[in-house]
């Protein structure tokens, strides 16, 4: 990941756009998909992306993965179209509120008319740092959520973890130029919650399955449906250490997942570290 993780658009970027792009892959197979769609692109395209994670194999953001791999000529815009939104409720036209993301603020706006309707509402977000960073987090505090739903745990712990993961993912944001702000809006609170919460979240029904085996290693084993917080723990995990950033609750998510550690035996670890003020 780049140092800071810092947006890099060309704000003189143009906002005009006829051709467009929106990416809706995982992130794992994001890289290929922009390689293959370079030898179909005939002049400058606005890319949409809608995934929620990091580039596993340089660690970057998703706007960062779609610079680096489509040439500049080809690039008229990027944004990321993200917040609490579950497929299955948008396409029944559930009302759904969503952000449009990018450093180019006037491209927001134009994704944000494009997109809107009287079921789906789409607001403008430029910090395009904190947001996807917020939106790929989420993830793996909803991964801890389904497994203390997995191992029996109420509303009290549910509630403690969505707020202590919220402060994890803002400290780790923060620390890479997010604005503190976002993390109360859609693409941080309001996605923490959706996913944390609901049976249609990936990521809260792997950790339930986990929670329940107490082990992750039969989920593992058997998953076949993609799962972003997985690698997004990895990522984290990885950062965290070379940066020094304090992130107790994905420590403790990497060593389930890849350590395969017991959530019962680590939950009692979380819970027993030393007092502290909160913050």
């Amino acid at each position: 990941m780049s140092d800071k993780i810092k947006a890099t658009c060309d704000i003189s970027e143009a906002v005009e756009f006829s051709n467009i792009i929106v990416l809706s892959v995982p992130t794992a197979a994001m890289r290929e998909v922009l390689n293959t769609t370079i030898n179909y692109l005939k002049e400058p395209t606005v890319f949409i992306n809608t995934a929620k994670g990091f580039d596993p194999n340089k660690n970057i953001r998703m706007s960062e993965l779609i610079r680096e791999v489509i040439p500049h000529s080809y690039l008229k815009g990027v944004a990321s179209l993200i917040g609490p939104s579950h497929a299955e409720e948008v396409i029944l036209r559930d009302l759904t509120c969503v952000s449009a993301v990018s450093c180019d603020k006037e491209l927001c706006k134009k994704i944000a008319s494009l997109f809107s309707n009287d079921y789906f509402r789409v607001y403008v977000n430029n910090d395009e740092v904190g947001a996807e960073i917020g939106v790929a987090l989420k993830n793996a505090i909803a991964i801890a959520s389904g497994i203390l739903e997995g191992l029996g745990y109420g509303d009290n712990a549910r509630a403690a973890l969505c707020c202590r993961g919220l402060n994890e993912i803002r400290r780790f944001g923060k620390y890479f130029g997010g604005k503190e702000s976002t993390y109360l809006g859609l693409t941080g609170l309001g996605d923490l919650v959706v996913t944390c919460y609901s049976f249609h979240s990936r990521n809260f029904m792997a950790g339930l399955a986990i929670g329940k085996d107490d082990s992750s290693e039969k989920f593992l084993k058997e998953n076949n449906k993609t799962v972003e917080g997985l690698k997004t723990i990895k990522v984290v995990h990885d950062l965290s250490k070379i940066y020094h950033i304090d992130m107790p609750i994905v420590e403790q998510l990497y060593s389930v997942i890849y350590e395969n550690k017991k959530p019962s035996e680590l939950i009692k670890i979380l819970m027993n570290r030393p007092l502290k003020d909160e913050k």
